[in-house]
């Protein structure tokens, strides 16, 4: 069931002190401002493709140089004292605690712990979904949030052989083989074929979203939240690679489908693995005033859903309509929209579920541009609203992040713009 909100309380503030103005009717009110949770500084890596610029990095060495920069806008020493906790998202690292190896890379103070979530594409934004609970529960502090992919150096797998040989996998199984566990562009498919998502749409999608990033990248709409990384070799990565500008219909309609003869998911209309981190701060609205903060992203609720394995493309509809509707609202009262774009045919078949018009939504590109750093993916949807709230500058904007994961979830927040000062 979806929350209502992030926690429960008397607001010890209205909405109107902290410039919200809310469209549904029976929003239930904020909570007091020692637990209400707000994100106040996003930041992220570039988003580079998997074996290319980035690949000599390590997850923690992706991570540490955007936690570092998170500290430093959020108020230096004095956030660096006060962070509770390091909370981070991967999919397919080595193991161990991401979380807690890249906060001591960054610097951060042997005492301040970390905690790496797994919950496969959704993890950057669960991760943040947490720390925002803990926020609410009265944690205190403030927490540092996100998550991280290196697929160039993610460990080889394997099952172990009665003979004790490996037997090497490229994925996890995620559902039981009796429910299906389709691969991810068999699920696509699909959806695809199930919601009736064209080619044509899928390929025009796409195309837009390449356009929207060239556009967002030659405005240097992404340079405010980008924090440059030490590539290797005296080189530095400053920007996605991803978006290209030679795509056009012509050359997007000669890719064939990939996943299943005569389908219409191809190379064209799918994202591709990109190498990345992202991460937040998040703490409560009482503690962001007293770190001089000038405005940011209210967490205003959050919800994970399940859907069929075999259409797990639209887990993400599934919890954003659970989460819109405790709290009273449409996708008409939503300002911003971020959902990733892993394949066209599934974020087309959400936008169609919720009634989102494509036009409105990932203003500046998604994954099929920018690429899919699963871990981190769900972090960067945060990082891209808050930068776009910024932009628009509207106190009271409603905004919702939204990602389909494997296994048939999806996880869905909803946030909104406020002022402090």
């Amino acid at each position: 069931m979806a929350e209502p909100r992030v926690g429960r309380g008397t607001a010890s503030t209205g909405p109107s002190s902290l410039g919200l103005a809310f469209p549904g009717p029976s929003f239930p009110g904020l909570l007091p401002e020692d637990r209400q949770p707000v994100i106040i500084a996003a930041r992220r890596t570039p988003l580079c493709r998997a074996n290319g610029a980035l690949k000599k990095l390590r997850a923690h060495e992706l991570l540490a140089p955007v936690l570092r920069s998170l500290l430093a806008e959020a108020g230096g020493d004095l956030a660096a004292e006060s962070v509770s906790d390091v909370v981070i998202g991967n999919a397919v690292g080595g193991g161990g605690n991401v979380a807690r190896l890249a906060a001591l890379e960054a610097g951060l103070p042997v005492t301040v712990p970390g905690v790496t979530v797994d919950r496969q594409c959704g993890s950057g934004l669960d991760a943040i979904v947490l720390a925002s609970r803990l926020v609410a529960a009265g944690g205190g502090g403030l927490y540092l949030a996100g998550g991280v992919e290196s697929i160039s150096t993610a460990p080889l797998r394997a099952h172990r052989n009665d003979d004790g040989s490996p037997d090497y996998y490229t994925r996890a199984q995620f559902a039981p083989l009796s429910l299906g566990d389709p691969d991810m562009g068999v699920a696509a498919e699909n959806v695809a074929a199930h919601f009736g998502i064209s080619r044509e749409r899928q390929d025009a999608f796409a195309l837009r979203s390449h356009h929207r990033a060239l556009a967002a990248a030659a405005a240097g709409t992404f340079d405010g939240e980008i924090v440059p990384l030490a590539a290797g070799s005296g080189a530095a990565a400053t920007a996605d690679d991803g978006p290209r500008p030679s795509l056009g219909p012509a050359l997007m309609a000669r890719f064939a489908a990939v996943f299943a003869s005569g389908g219409t998911v191809t190379a064209g209309n799918s994202c591709f693995d990109a190498d990345g981190a992202a991460a937040v701060v998040i703490t409560s609205v009482e503690h962001a005033r007293r770190l001089g903060a000038a405005d940011g992203l209210l967490v205003l609720g959050t919800n994970t859903a399940g859907v069929a394995p075999q259409l797990l493309g639209v887990g993400a509809a599934a919890a954003a309509e659970q989460l819109l509707a405790a709290h009273g609202l449409t996708a008409a009262d939503l300002g911003l929209v971020e959902f990733n774009e892993a394949f066209a045919a599934q974020t087309l078949a959400c936008f169609d579920q919720l009634g989102i018009d494509p036009e409105q939504a990932n203003l500046d590109g998604g994954a099929l541009a920018l690429g899919h750093a699963y871990g981190a993916s769900g972090a960067v949807l945060v990082t891209r609203l808050l930068a776009q709230a910024r932009r628009s500058g509207q106190p009271g904007q409603l905004a919702l992040a939204m990602i389909s994961i494997a296994g048939g979830m999806g996880t869905a927040a909803l946030l909104g713009y406020t002022r402090f000062t």
